[in-house]
């Protein structure tokens, strides 16, 4: 069985034209060789029938563009990054690029070795979801002209190209939600880190006390290292129902906090919402499928990887130079997790 490969050539001579017409046609470029349309379908068909695949190693070499975009996300196994991943991927494709995916898994140095891994495999561009201490990397991407845009974190100090959830806008709603609904003494677990989008969803819920009048305890305010997940949400979720002033309601500012906390929840037969009330960031089938479905923050996630994709084949394609800094709003979706508590007002 043969396995050679079928040549514009071959092409060629069986639709009876000049190799160079087949080149043309087969790069969409027959309108401006005025081929006839009746040849073109003529050498597509042949081409189909030949089984021809382009050689992009030669068409790279020829452009010096590769036609891929390395994605660099936080956690692959984050419902939320998968799902982003997903839609990036899809949307790189309709611009006519491929994604390489790398999961830095929240660690700056992992981060680090995929985008060399990925510039030595002369990616056009990038988009990147930043794990912390990971600024020097941006900085070094745009010394060395590496078009790139971040998606859902940014660093505000450093000029850049991001798309991003209002993280500040949507943990205030959250708060106020609680607030409004009957909650007072409402807790919040956060991860113990100075990236911004999580410093935002702490101001945001510190926030929605202050401007409703209420007093907030810095004891209500719980922050874990990401390398303690599972043992960080017990001691937080001990210490809040434990003391003099137990919570009546807690918001998880991620989606893995929160598995954890209503894993824990469960183990302590807490009843929710009855004896604590709950929201989440992020949006899962599992938040649908708990025993009392979950109230939480349902970020843009199909907006968010196509305007990131859009703004990222921008720059490739029209060398933009004005950084696009984009927010969106996330949407507070409802359930039984916190609904009102009898006999509460505002």
């Amino acid at each position: 069985m043969s396995t050679k490969k079928t040549s514009l050539k071959d092409i060629a001579q069986k639709a009876g034209v000049s190799t160079a017409l087949v080149s043309y046609v087969l790069n969409g470029k027959e309108k401006e060789s005025r081929v006839g349309q009746e040849i073109a379908i003529k050498i597509r068909q042949i081409a189909a029938e030949l089984n021809y695949q382009p050689n992009h190693l030669a068409k790279s070499l020829r452009s010096g563009k590769t036609h891929t975009i390395g994605l660099i996300i936080a956690d692959i196994s984050n419902p939320f990054f998968a799902n982003i991943a997903r839609v990036v991927e899809d949307e790189a494709k309709h611009n006519g690029y491929t994604v390489i995916i790398g999961s830095s898994d929240e660690n700056a140095d992992k981060s680090r070795d995929l985008l060399d891994v990925l510039i030595n495999r002369q990616v056009d561009g990038f988009i990147i979801v930043s794990s912390e201490h990971s600024e020097l990397q941006i900085h070094y991407l745009k010394d060395k002209n590496i078009p790139f845009v971040l998606l859902d974190r940014y660093f505000p100090e450093i000029q850049t190209d991001f798309v991003s959830t209002d993280h500040y806008q949507a943990s205030y709603e959250a708060g106020v939600h609680l607030i409004k609904n009957g909650y007072r003494r409402i807790g919040m677990i956060a991860y113990d880190s100075q990236m911004f989008h999580m410093q935002e969803r702490i101001r945001g819920y510190l926030d929605s006390f202050e401007n409703n009048k209420l007093e907030s305890k810095k004891s209500w305010l719980k922050q874990i290292r990401i390398t303690n997940i599972e043992n960080g949400v017990k001691e937080a979720i001990d210490e809040l129902m434990n003391a003099n002033e137990p919570v009546d309601s807690l918001l998880f500012a991620t989606y893995s906090l929160a598995i954890n906390g209503l894993k824990y929840i469960n183990e302590l037969k807490l009843r929710v919402p009855a004896d604590l009330g709950i929201v989440s960031f992020g949006q899962a089938e599992v938040f649908e499928l708990y025993q009392c479905p979950i109230t939480y923050l349902k970020q843009p996630i199909v907006l968010l990887g196509k305007t990131a994709v859009e703004l990222l084949v921008k720059k490739l394609k029209d060398n933009v130079n004005e950084p696009a800094q984009i927010l969106m709003k996330a949407e507070l979706i409802e359930r039984a997790s916190s609904e009102s508590k009898p006999n509460s007002s505002i």
